[in-house]
């Protein structure tokens, strides 16, 4: 069962999140410019069996994926890392909607529906 939060709570969980899914976005944009080095890297590894470049994106990927299960064990929800979405199960007029939360934004101010996503974020 997903815990639930109040806008209050969600906030306050935000705050938390805040560094972590600044690093992430951080690994991620060393990641994208690295790119076109590291795809023939990436290439040449799957014959020879290493290469620091590799290592060090190996290490990345880790930490981005220790960093997405720290901000889930809050209960948020991690929906984009590409965009820093982070949605929070929340009870509004007697069902389970997601207070949305993007990175970037001061606080949460905005819900969907659960199938809507981002598309569908109204002003709480």
């Amino acid at each position: 069962m997903p815990r639930y939060f109040t806008v209050e709570e969600a906030n306050q969980v935000v705050r938390q999140i805040q560094p972590l899914l600044s690093e992430i976005l951080g690994i991620r944009q060393r990641i994208l410019e690295r790119r076109p080095e590291l795809i023939p890297i990436l290439q040449k590894v799957r014959g020879n069996g290493g290469n620091r470049q590799a290592s060090e994106l190996v290490n990345e990927f880790r930490r981005i994926e220790e960093l997405v299960t720290e901000i889930q064990a809050s209960g948020a929800i991690v929906k984009d890392i590409n965009q820093g979405l982070i949605d929070f199960p929340h009870w509004r007029d007697g069902r389970e909607v997601y207070l949305c939360w993007q990175f970037g934004e001061d606080e949460i101010r905005y819900w969907h529906e659960i199938d809507a996503g981002y598309a569908g974020r109204q002003p709480l």
